[in-house]
């Protein structure tokens, strides 16, 4: 069997955010600049460098983007007030705040602090339940990503049978709702497996499409896939290694070098999905500049 076709993440972000820039300069053109403004709690080192390439890649893409960073001592009202300012702040279509949080703050709390019609990552309890129902509103970026990937490699989910290992509010649950909704971009049968599924490797085998988001290194092993399978790998690890100068190198859920002798098509760790990510945060962004319109 010939090796897996290697899904290149960052060639279809890429595309993702010129296509993004095409559509900020038709919105500039009428006088409206898409505007993102991310709240970054602490001073966590990755979720700093993740907000930091969020910035970045928002203003090369003519997306307005602003970091309000707080401290990790901020209080859970102070917090919530800020972005409730942010809420009635015109100048921002997009809020995003940066996960996770001090162990002090009520995520679920803060989280549903945000305007839904400025929630960029969908993650607010109305869009989630819009979701679910299939209704117009954001889809979280990481899952939105995934989509994309599929659609943009020539592995459309429709008709397939999609196995997807986690539950997350973030990825697990939402990649599940997107693929099973009646439309043409999804139509897929849908398992969702977690930790409390009994023999993982029987469902993950079955799988035409397999998503590994679980957050434990190397989970998925080349005898838990199907010949031929797509696996994305979800996965965002760090695990020790000593040849590195920083000690340490980012791995996915899957065993990337035994599955993609198996997988007929795989996303690598780093370069797969997390560039994506980025991506559909900022088409996400222009999504609501444009529906501001409307």
């Amino acid at each position: 069997m010939s090796p897996a076709q290697i899904i290149d993440g960052l060639a279809i972000a890429a595309q993702v955010r010129a296509e993004v820039a095409e559509r900020a300069r038709k919105l500039a053109d009428r006088g409206v600049i898409p505007g993102l403004a991310l709240f970054l709690i602490g001073d966590d080192p990755s979720s700093i460098s993740y907000v930091r390439s969020k910035d970045n890649a928002a203003e090369e893409a003519g997306i307005f983007s602003e970091t309000l960073d707080l401290s990790d001592s901020v209080s859970q009202d102070r917090l919530i007030s800020r972005i409730l300012d942010v809420d009635e702040d015109r100048r921002f279509h997009a809020v995003l705040v940066q996960l996770p949080l001090p162990p002090h703050l009520d995520e679920s709390a803060v989280i549903n602090a945000i305007d839904p019609t400025k929630d960029v990552d969908g993650v607010t309890a109305a869009n989630q339940g819009r979701l679910l129902r299939g209704e117009p509103c954001p889809h979280p970026a990481t899952p939105a990503g995934v989509l994309e990937l599929l659609h943009r490699t020539g592995n459309p989910p429709q008709g397939k049978h999609v196995v997807v290992c986690g539950r997350s509010n973030i990825v697990g649950k939402p990649i599940a709702a997107i693929l099973m909704q009646k439309n043409p971009r999804a139509n897929a049968t849908v398992t969702v497996c977690h930790t409390g599924t009994t023999d993982l490797a029987h469902y993950t085998r079955q799988a035409d499409i397999l998503v590994a988001a679980m957050g434990v290194p190397a989970a998925i092993t080349a005898d838990m896939v199907k010949p031929g399978a797509v696996v994305i790998d979800v996965g965002n690890n760090w695990v020790p290694d000593q040849t590195r100068k920083s000690g340490r190198r980012l791995v996915g859920d899957v065993d990337f070098e035994g599955v993609s002798a198996v997988a007929g098509a795989i996303t690598p760790v780093p370069g797969g999905v997390g560039p994506m990510t980025v991506a559909m945060l900022l088409s996400n962004t222009v999504m609501l500049a444009e529906a501001s319109l409307s």
